[in-house]
């Protein structure tokens, strides 16, 4: 999942009065107390998929890191609000469909070199070409040339392969000067200017082009209020103020580890011992009688987040191609249950394909996700039965162990499949077999709001050849109706064509929505009162040591 945002505050700003009581620093070298720009800080995170490279990470263990180092053209505000501008100086537009960008001036990149408006323009045009490979290519679609670019391939993941890219570079893209460029859609699309605080859209130093991305991603420079320093696998990545940023949002600390954990029970025992200044998401089992806020008392946080955990059916594999048994499997999971027993209350079953508060999806209701035994087993019936183990799968990382079970065993009960729930040991691995399409049975997913819309609860998970649509689903007139949203004059008539496309999602169930996730975090006695951004990730310009 990834990041990143509106006509209601979809997450909230999270301030927390700390108590004089607890262990000392979160990291060696912490500096005094009080000592805030001389401090260090830790924060939990887990082993980026990839090499840390805007246009090529789409789940959260890089992302996360991402948004650190870089800032885009527009920021979300904590709290919720309109966008606001942040390396841009302005983004004007007449008809939603031409846009001009004027970025401001004497923003730098960590090597020293100033942010110009073709960092931006040749990022945009590298992610988006077929042959460089990256995971957020489709985040470019609606801009005139795309498709130059990233031809379609003819048959999905069959023998035949796409056409070689006709140019390298999109013709909407243009450089007028230093600080200004122009953006021409394919055609109006008046969400596009609440995509561009989207990592994606992240300007790229000169040196990425020289280096490509394996070997950038591994000593990354971006452009945001801290710096890479040093990242161990499996470890820590460290980052580092950096001193010559120019923009409103400033670390005032000194450097930051991110410590890379496999257990998260392992980073709630870091926090309560001092030794981990914030924790994103305390371990499930820590939510059982609200055991996590006697643990931490005034340094507990519940934070309103746009973020869904799903399941997603392998829709490439002939056994899952079925939508009458993909609906039959999602209506025999009691969401209920699983949000009062295994999630203690802390989640609500979802009852939409979107987070809750997204603005545009008040009709994206998930009818698949209500508990109906009777319908269950004759859809199950009509589409021939299910012969075979049927296997959940899951990243064992994390807290999904419990959740994944009972999932299953609903499953079992209901409809009598031998259904059971599987580990796969590390996320990294996990995501590898994902991008590989090699999943064998329906797999633990969620999606994190990129953008505070309900375009973005459907072009990138449903829309063929998405970035992050892993599944392989393929539905002609989910994509025209998703096309003809993409091309309408306003945003009402934009969120009724999304609408429609929905309806067909939810008869076909190409994923299961399961839970609407809030966020139970935690942080160190060492703090101030601190922030979080839009989607939960601790805002470290907000961060003071007492």
């Amino acid at each position: 999942m990834h990041r990143s945002k509106r006509t209601i505050a979809l997450a909230a700003v999270a301030t927390v009065s700390l108590v004089a009581a607890g262990c000392g620093g979160g990291s060696e070298d912490s500096g005094n107390d009080g000592d805030t720009a001389n401090a260090s800080i830790s924060v939990n995170g887990t082993q980026p998929e990839v090499g840390l490279v805007p246009g090529n990470t789409s789940e959260t263990g890089g992302g996360n890191v991402i948004d650190h180092l870089w800032t885009g053209l527009i920021t979300y505000p904590p709290g919720g609000g309109e966008p606001e501008n942040a390396v841009a100086e302005s983004i004007d537009t007449t008809d939603s469909q031409n846009y001009t960008v004027k970025i401001k001036k004497g923003t730098r990149f960590h090597d020293g070199t100033e942010v110009k408006a073709k960092n931006f323009v040749d990022a945009w045009n590298y992610t988006a070409l077929a042959t460089n490979g990256q995971q957020q290519s489709s985040f470019f679609s609606d801009i005139e040339g795309f498709t130059d670019v990233n031809p379609e391939d003819p048959d999905g993941e069959g023998p035949q392969k796409a056409p070689e890219p006709k140019v390298q570079t999109m013709s909407g893209l243009k450089v007028l000067d230093d600080y200004t460029f122009t953006i021409k859609l394919q055609a109006p699309f008046s969400i596009f200017k609440t995509k561009l605080g989207y990592s994606a859209y992240s300007p790229m130093p000169d040196v990425f082009f020289q280096q490509g991305p394996d070997t950038f991603g591994r000593n990354p420079i971006g452009n945001g209020p801290v710096k890479f320093v040093s990242w161990r696998d499996n470890v820590e990545i460290k980052l580092a103020r950096f001193d010559d940023y120019a923009l409103a949002d400033k670390v005032k600390v000194k450097e930051v580890t991110v410590k890379l954990y496999q257990e998260d029970t392992a980073a709630y025992a870091d926090l309560l011992a001092g030794n981990l200044d914030f924790m994103q998401q305390v371990p499930v089992v820590s939510l059982a009688g609200e055991k996590w806020k006697a643990d931490l008392g005034d340094r507990a946080l519940a934070i309103d987040i746009p973020v869904q955990q799903m399941i997603t059916f392998p829709v490439y594999d002939a056994r899952f191609k079925n939508p009458d048994l993909r609906r039959a499997i999602s209506l025999a999971i009691d969401r209920e249950e699983i949000a009062s027993k295994v999630f203690f209350n802390t989640r609500k079953p979802a009852t939409n394909w979107a987070a809750p508060g997204t603005p545009g999806t008040e009709a994206y209701t998930c009818t698949a996700c209500a508990y109906n035994k009777d319908e269950a087993v004759a859809l199950l019936r009509k589409a021939g039965g299910f012969s075979g183990k049927l296997v959940f799968l899951y990243n064992a990382d994390a807290s999904h162990k419990d959740w994944m079970e009972a999932v299953a065993q609903s499953v079992r009960n209901t409809l009598g499949i031998d259904a059971v729930a599987q580990g796969i040991a590390t996320f990294d691995t996990f995501r590898q077999r994902i991008n590989a399409h090699e999943m064998d049975g329906p797999y633990r997913a969620a999606w994190q709001g990129d953008y505070p819309d309900g375009e973005n609860w459907i072009g990138p998970l449903y829309v063929k050849n998405a970035a992050s649509n892993d599944g392989l689903y393929d539905n002609a007139d989910v994509n025209r109706l998703y096309a003809e949203g993409t091309k309408a004059p306003n945003e009402d008539e934009a969120h009724a064509k999304f609408a429609e496309a929905i309806k067909i999602v939810d008869a076909e169930v190409p994923s299961m929505p399961i839970v609407a996730v809030s966020q139970q975090s935690g942080i160190s006695s060492r703090l101030k009162p601190i922030k979080t951004d839009w989607v939960g990730v601790i805002d470290l310009s907000s961060v003071e040591l007492k």
